[in-house]
């Protein structure tokens, strides 16, 4: 089976889990194989796949159009499943849903529960990862504008120079460091959180007093920070077992329809940032 890598960093979880669907489809007799040209999409990855003659492929449901389904499958690949978001569907391919926005929304709720009174989600600059920051950040303000509290963007890049400058921009806009106005961040994940609550206190400002902050992946970092990290879980445990078990079925009965799989949930674990 072909995986061909995205143009986006792999951290802990992704990688786990490509360690984890390795293991069950070698299981199953297949063997898997990571493809790199990251940016390629469309007839032109197509052909570059087809080369290998992979018997399934599992890639971004935007690299796989109509016009590229069919190179590989003169090619002889049996199953295709495309990697989307919750709320998209294909006509082409079986696909594999990721709610994003729900990971925002998850936050924010928890975040308003606790008396934030403004809420902003961080977006990674980088561009491997806005796409997915965007993602999450629009179950934020869906909830912000739903509840009626103001709502910030904050476009950031991982670094420490970026983080303060964006500070001054939130002392600019009213966080005096009173403690009197709770504000709420969801961090996009844990990494940003640990960025974020870094530059909070190399500042003078409390977490969760004045800024409470929210991360996602629940990294073990999480729970050595002091303040412990309040983040979103992903349960991704039965996820490689079902994708593989779903590609086999697929590649050897011939399934016609195209499943859509809903892989893994997330919970909120409320620890000491909130």
């Amino acid at each position: 089976m072909l995986v061909p890598l995205a143009d986006i960093p792999y951290g802990p979880l992704a990688v786990g889990l490509m360690e984890e669907l390795d293991r069950e489809l070698s299981r199953l007799g297949y063997t898997m194989i990571q493809y790199g040209a990251r940016r390629l999409k469309g007839v032109a990855a197509a052909r570059a796949w087809a080369e290998l003659r992979p018997v399934a492929v599992l890639a971004p449901a935007g690299r796989l159009t109509r016009q590229a389904v069919d190179v590989l499958r003169s090619a002889g690949t049996k199953a295709m499943i495309g990697i989307g978001v919750v709320g998209w569907s294909s006509e082409i391919v079986s696909t594999v849903t990721m709610d994003h926005a729900g990971i925002g929304a998850m936050a924010a709720e928890h975040l308003l529960a606790r008396g934030s009174r403004t809420l902003s989600a961080i977006v990674p600059a980088e561009d491997g990862l806005r796409d997915m920051g965007l993602r999450r950040a629009a179950g934020v303000r869906r909830v912000a504008a739903a509840r009626g509290v103001p709502y910030t963007q904050m476009d950031l890049a991982f670094s420490e120079t970026a983080a303060a400058a964006r500070l001054d921009a939130w002392r600019a806009a009213g966080i005096s460091g009173d403690g009197r106005t709770k504000h709420g961040v969801f961090a996009y994940n844990d990494d940003y959180a640990m960025l974020l609550m870094a530059v909070l206190a190399d500042n003078g400002l409390s977490v969760p007093g004045d800024v409470a902050v929210v991360g996602c992946d629940d990294l073990p970092l999480a729970k050595l920070l002091r303040p412990r990290l309040t983040t979103v879980r992903l349960n991704v445990t039965n996820a490689p077992a079902v994708l593989a078990q779903t590609l086999d079925q697929v590649v050897k009965k011939g399934v016609t329809r195209r499943p859509r799989l809903a892989l893994w949930t997330h919970a909120l674990v409320e620890r000491d940032s909130t």
